[in-house]
């Protein structure tokens, strides 16, 4: 499933390498391995964010906007408030109601008022949005999650010291709160 990510001609030769060359031969010896990882880390959200978008695709959906109904997918009631997706998601309120638009529009999703909040929004999953988000998870489960590209052991071998720069980058804190 990986090798098909690809829908160019591969390059003869790794560019991030041939970076790392030129940097150590700039005299960035001590920024040489950074830039190969970050620069590696890019690419490689490029290469899975094109794959997922082209199987999301067949579902007229981009990557932000399964996110969103997976979301709501998963929350108790099949609901939430705009303010909580963009938390959840740590995107800006206007990406949030841009993609609540956008899913609306498609009747993917529903905008309801807050039962007890009239300040407060909700979006809600329609049952089309469910049946929609459902089938797009299959695909992208069998076509795309189930095979990466890596042995299991090594993608959470990945995950996990991916989580420990995030968590050392205030992406989260898992300290319990003191009141």
């Amino acid at each position: 499933h990986f090798a098909r990510m690809s829908r160019r001609r591969p390059l003869s030769f790794d560019p991030i390498a041939e970076a790392s060359a030129n940097w150590a031969q700039a005299g960035w010896d001590d920024a040489e391995p950074g830039m190969a990882f970050v620069t590696s880390i890019m690419r490689v959200q490029q290469i899975l964010l094109g794959r997922a978008d082209e199987i999301l695709g067949e579902f007229n959906l981009t990557f932000a906007r399964f996110e969103v109904l997976m979301l709501l997918r998963f929350s108790r009631a099949g609901q939430l408030p705009l303010g909580k997706i963009g938390e959840r998601l740590q995107v800006h309120p206007a990406s949030v109601t841009n993609v609540i638009d956008r899913l609306q529009g498609d009747g993917l999703v529903a905008r309801e008022p807050h039962p007890t909040d009239g300040r407060t929004t909700l979006a809600v999953l329609t049952p089309t949005g469910r049946r929609v988000c459902g089938r797009a998870a299959a695909a992208l489960n069998d076509r795309l999650f189930t095979d990466v590209g890596l042995k299991n052991d090594d993608s959470s071998n990945v995950v996990s010291l991916l989580a420990d720069l995030r968590h050392r980058a205030g992406d989260f804190d898992t300290s319990p709160d003191v009141d």
